[in-house]
């Protein structure tokens, strides 16, 4: 490698910066040599016990950090600020934003050529990789892996089965001994969840865009493959540096075609739309919402996972991982797109075999035709909404009912089982205030529980409308991500209980049908937008994020600072 290694502007130097630098590194028990001429190597690690899908990440590391000694480069971990979307209120989609700059200014201020980034539960994966982008040195991802399949008497289950499970409780179906017995066997081991939520659509988004090895979407977090990925992508990121492939040579605007074409192929997460977005926005690849309907639109269901399927991730992989997902679908790929490993997207999924064809499809025989976005427009959500038609009920795709609104997430869980909530089958369930200013910061709450009492008619689904979102475990007709958002004096905000809302998701249309004159009326009550937060990193969300169609990330957030360090510390 002839161009020198960034490292060395730390450790290279000669008098009091270089021993400074060097002398308190070596208080940790490192050899002179090992700060002469080694690529250094960051290990970027979310593990923590808050996050109980990342909680093996200790364990990973090693293996990723034998794989870098190996390759003749020096390992240093660092820890930053991990989500995990389980525990954190009100969500974790509020710091996204603020880890993603944890990331970008750890590995801007520190002695590091390149790094690898350990994700896992579902943001942290978007967070770190939008962080590293915007600094643009040599980047390669190592994934945590799903966990095994849940097992209740005798059945498969995933996280998808807890909203199946909410409602059987609610409607007396289920009792809360039973509850109690399916939560033991939920989680069976290590790992984030067992279904193409956003963790596993995050983890296929990764090797779909070319930014991990081969494969490394579906391993099972307790398969010891998963380490041997581990320690094959540490010695590959040395390798990275001394090539100096960076994600500004991976992330095309091909490549970005390339993960919105697979994620609709395995039915992944609407989640998946927002973290794209921002990380396109980061690496200056102009993505726009409407490039996710029309990209996809004639990509099939290719994997029958849930939630819009039927198996899992562990499934996946036994019927040969993401790598044949992709090789049944090459014709509609970007084959040429280079990929950390140096090879060709084409390259690497040129063996690669479906070994099940209950879980992988082929393109001409598919399990859906249709399985991609569909993105709204109408006078509802100017600037977009989504809706997953996999998920959701086909009699339902074209509707006109009937709002009944809630005006926050509060007012929702007060009511919903009320008696004399004026609702009906045919009604539009609204929930507004839940959006990136909103709530704030965007949480999975739009796939609505339905009212207790259309429960006890044995009706399954609604129609349900927000500006929040929905976890990618989660399913059913539920339009997400308004824009403007209702804090934002979105057209959202306008409605009122009894207002007729029509769906048309083949015209791609979402509508409020209420004269414009009055909308105009209701518009000049609402007041100005104000931010109620005095101080703190809330404070500074409120102010700075961009609305969902945008990616939620911060305005000032666009585009990346690069690699230099403008000052020394000494």
């Amino acid at each position: 490698m002839n161009k020198k290694l960034r490292s060395q502007d730390w450790f290279g130097k000669k008098g009091k910066d270089g021993f400074i630098y060097r002398a308190w590194m070596k208080n940790q028990g490192i050899p002179a040599d090992e700060f002469k001429g080694k690529p250094i190597i960051g290990i970027c690690n979310t593990w923590s016990e808050l996050t109980p899908c990342n909680a093996h990440f200790r364990e990973l590391a090693e293996s990723v950090k034998r794989g870098i000694i190996e390759a003749g480069g020096f390992p240093l971990e660092f820890p930053v600020m991990s989500l995990g979307e389980t525990l954190i209120k009100p969500t974790a989609m509020l710091y996204r934003n603020l880890v993603s700059m944890d990331v970008e200014e750890s590995i801007r201020a520190n002695p590091l050529d390149g790094v690898v980034l350990m994700c896992g539960c579902d943001k942290t994966t978007p967070a770190l990789v939008m962080g590293a982008c915007s600094v643009n040195i040599p980047t390669l991802v190592v994934s945590g892996g799903a966990m095994l399949t849940g097992k209740y008497q005798g059945r498969s289950i995933g996280t998808s089965d807890i909203w199946r499970f909410s409602e059987s409780l609610r409607s007396g179906i289920m009792t809360e001994e039973e509850l109690n017995l399916a939560e033991a066997g939920m989680c069976r081991s290590r790992g984030h969840c067992a279904v193409v939520g956003t963790a596993s659509s995050m983890a296929c988004m990764v090797e779909a865009l070319g930014l991990s090895l081969p494969e490394n979407a579906a391993i099972p977090a307790v398969d010891a493959n998963r380490k041997v990925l581990a320690q094959l992508s540490g010695r590959r990121i040395v390798d990275m540096v001394r090539e100096d492939l960076k994600p500004a040579d991976i992330l095309t605007r091909q490549a970005f075609e390339n993960a919105i074409k697979v994620n609709a192929a395995i039915g992944g997460s609407t989640n998946f739309v927002i973290h794209l977005l921002a990380i396109a926005g980061r690496v200056g690849v102009p993505l726009q919402l409407d490039d996710f309907d029309r990209l996809a639109v004639d990509i099939p269901l290719l994997a029958n996972l849930q939630p819009s399927g039927q198996y899992f991730m562990d499934d996946l992989y036994d019927a040969g991982g993401l790598p044949a997902v992709m090789r049944e679908m090459l014709d509609a790929l970007h084959g040429a797109c280079i990929t950390v490993n140096g090879k060709t997207l084409a390259e690497n999924i040129q063996k690669a075999t479906a070994l099940n064809k209950s879980v992988i499809a082929s393109f001409a025989e598919p399990f859906k035709k249709n399985a991609g976005f569909a993105v709204l427009r109408g006078n509802l959500c100017e600037a977009g909404a989504l809706i997953k038609p996999a998920a959701a009920n086909p009699l339902l795709m074209q509707h006109t009912g009937k709002a009944v609104v809630f005006e926050n997430i509060e007012d929702y869980k007060q009511r919903i089982d009320d008696d004399d909530l004026p609702v009906d089958a045919t009604s539009v369930l609204v929930l507004k205030n839940v959006g990136p200013k909103g709530y704030p910061g965007m949480p999975e709450v739009g796939n609505m529980g339905l009212p207790k009492k259309i429960l006890a008619q044995g009706v399954t689904d609604m129609v349900r409308i927000s500006d929040g979102r929905m976890s990618g475990t989660g399913f059913g007709t539920v339009v997400l991500h308004v824009s403007p958002e209702t804090a934002a004096n979105g057209t959202l905000a306008l409605v009122r209980d009894g207002d007729l809302i029509q769906l048309d998701v083949a015209a791609r249309q979402l509508n409020l049908l209420v004269d414009a004159d009055e909308l105009d009326r209701r518009r000049a009550l609402l007041s100005d937008p104000v931010n109620t937060f005095s101080r703190g990193y809330n404070r500074l969300f409120v102010t700075h994020v961009e609305q969902a169609h945008l990616g939620m990330d911060f305005d000032f957030l666009k585009g990346s600072s690069g690699s230099e360090v403008l000052r020394d510390s000494h």
